[in-house]
């Protein structure tokens, strides 16, 4: 499972959010958060970007841990390194 897709899906899960709620906040049909969920397809760098915007809109720690998860040891590293 892709990165992406794996955070989606534990997201979605722990926060309540359903597939076709998501699907209706970014104006696409349900099946492409589907496919998303369910490792069929990846969704673009611009879509994790809107995902997030929809997120924030929702339930604003959703995605603040949706971001963590997708990018977690990259932010960690980043941060690990400031002073």
């Amino acid at each position: 499972m892709g990165r992406a897709n794996q955070a989606l899906k534990q997201v979605l899960e722990a926060y309540g959010i359903s597939q076709n709620k998501l699907a209706v906040a970014l104006g696409i049909d349900r099946s492409a958060v589907f496919k998303w969920v369910h490792d069929q397809r990846e969704p673009s760098s611009e879509t994790i970007v809107e995902i997030t915007q929809v997120l924030k809109t929702l339930n604003p720690l959703a995605a603040k841990e949706f971001v963590q998860l997708y990018l977690g040891s990259i932010v960690e590293d980043d941060q690990s390194t400031e002073p």
